[in-house]
């Protein structure tokens, strides 16, 4: 049977609650595979695995679990090697590559943070802060609307001014939240999304970077900014150089 993975940790680090069920149903017992001074948190994997809502939390409750009392490196939800001996295999190849990013991602937590333009205030903020399109709007109204060449000019200039607003915001949400961070990790583009960011958070330094995200709303209020967090590191686990194992069909290659 094929074995999904749920995380990496010490070979030292205290067992799971055996009250903590993976993912299945019914849900499938959590074991620990260790090999030297790692070991891979796992269950055996469904055949039928799909990201529903009840296999999303089973696999974010043992992160949580295991996270509550040690540095546990994520593996992303279908994580699936074809059996224990391969996932022990990898932690052996791997060993000084998990065992410093165990020691870099200790005692630290991911916040997520997304970024889009509140649709009005963005138009206000553009037209307070750009005097030709507040002489082209004023001109137009002045002219019952202007004429349809003046009206198509004033919303390409608008259009203009939004998307290099866009560009002017997602830097500050960077640079506004990165002092506060341990490491930062910029997301893939997303429709929507003018800024998708993930921080590395030391939890003695959370409250810092709260107040840093509450500073970047003040400062602009034409944002609306989605934090998620604290999480498990996923953005900061690095798979290492070498191959990842085959991967189960439907499910991702493990330790990946």
């Amino acid at each position: 049977m094929s074995t999904y993975v749920y995380g990496i940790t010490a070979s030292s680090h205290p067992a799971l609650s055996k009250d903590v069920g993976g993912v299945g149903q019914p849900p499938r017992p959590v074991r620990v595979l260790k090999e030297g001074p790692l070991a891979a948190l796992v269950s055996d994997a469904p055949e039928d695995l799909r990201p529903k809502r009840r296999e999303l939390l089973a696999h974010s409750n043992v992160l949580a679990e295991a996270g509550a009392t040690g540095c546990v490196l994520p593996m992303r939800f279908g994580s699936v090697a074809p059996d224990d001996d391969t996932v022990t295999g990898v932690l052996a190849e791997r060993a000084e590559h998990y065992r410093e990013r165990l020691t870099a991602l200790d005692g630290k937590v991911e916040y997520n943070v997304k970024a889009t333009h509140a649709e009005e205030a963005v138009l206000h903020h553009v037209l307070a802060s750009n005097p030709e399109i507040r002489a082209m709007t004023e001109a137009n109204r002045t002219a019952g609307g202007g004429t349809y060449e003046q009206r198509l000019r004033l919303g390409e200039m608008v259009v203009a001014a939004v998307k290099a607003q866009e560009a002017e915001d997602a830097t500050d949400v960077q640079h506004t939240l990165e002092p506060a961070a341990d490491a930062v990790s910029v997301g893939p583009d997303s429709t929507g999304w003018l800024a998708n960011v993930s921080f590395l958070v030391a939890r003695d330094g959370v409250e810092n970077f709260l107040t840093a995200v509450d500073q970047l709303r003040e400062g602009h209020p034409h944002l609306d900014l989605r934090v998620n967090g604290p999480l498990p590191p996923y953005s900061f686990v690095d798979p290492g150089p070498a191959e990842p194992a085959d991967s189960a069909p439907g499910g991702r290659s493990a330790m990946e």
